[in-house]
């Protein structure tokens, strides 16, 4: 393992820092991206033979600048995404749909173009897209980010099509109630008391080590076998809108 490079997207927190950690556990040389170079780079500290490079994966000609530095990829974990507002349909601000979309959709889009012929190379290589129970199932304030999850899981959908018969296997992760440090508070731009209130009373919402070691599992089954489409939620969240809730 210690032979093949994965590459982390998002992995200056969260969901990408533990996943980074995880994977540096069980062997894989891993890079390091995320728009914190400060971040990344003590991470990268941190881990045997991991490297950081500062990306914004929605600029397609550093993405591809990027690519162009690496040897070799087995497997891309596509991690970079996020949320912003709860604003219903009705009066939700076009610019924070267009940014949702251009990370959890175009950023993907551009890392996999861009990393497909190295990990078709590879002889055994695995894309990885974090998308989210969002991109399943529809809940009322979340239409810009469902809407940006559900392209995510199309995609990855799609692409598994198309690479049928080719040396890379499509895995699509998708979590439900994760608390993390930031994506909350980002979704309520800083409010951190609207952030907190998501989590009240939810006894053990996933964390991200929970979502990283279920990334970890699932790139490191035999070759053969793809988990196509893996969904995690904690034991008090039956679907997006039923949480029980300890109050």
């Amino acid at each position: 393992m210690s032979t093949r490079t994965a590459v982390v997207t998002g992995a200056s927190s969260g969901i990408g820092a533990a996943t980074a950690r995880q994977l540096a556990a069980a062997g894989y040389r891993v890079v390091l991206t995320a728009r914190r170079k400060d971040l990344i780079e003590a991470l990268a500290a941190e881990l045997p033979e991991a490297t950081a490079h500062a990306l914004d994966v929605t600029d397609r000609a550093a993405v591809d600048a990027f690519a162009a530095t690496l040897d070799s990829c087995h497997l891309l974990v596509n991690n970079a995404g996020g949320a912003l507002g709860t604003d219903p349909v009705a009066t939700a601000d076009p610019a924070d749909w267009r940014t949702m979309y251009e990370v959890n959709v175009l950023g993907t889009l551009h890392m996999t173009q861009a990393l497909l012929p190295a990990l078709k190379q590879s002889g055994d290589g695995t894309v990885v897209l974090l998308s989210s129970t969002a991109g399943l199932a529809t809940y009322e304030g979340g239409g810009g980010y469902v809407a940006a999850k559900h392209g995510t899981h199309v995609m990855a959908e799609t692409l598994r099509l198309e690479l049928c018969g080719q040396p890379v296997r499509v895995i699509e992760i998708a979590p439900g109630m994760v608390k993390t440090e930031g994506f909350a508070l980002t979704r309520f731009r800083g409010d951190q008391e609207k952030a907190d209130a998501v989590y009240t009373g939810v006894a053990e919402p996933l964390t991200a080590e929970d979502v990283a070691e279920t990334i970890t599992w699932a790139v490191t089954r035999p070759s053969h076998v793809n988990v196509d489409l893996l969904v995690l939620r904690p034991r008090a969240q039956a679907s997006n809108y039923k949480v029980h809730r300890e109050l």
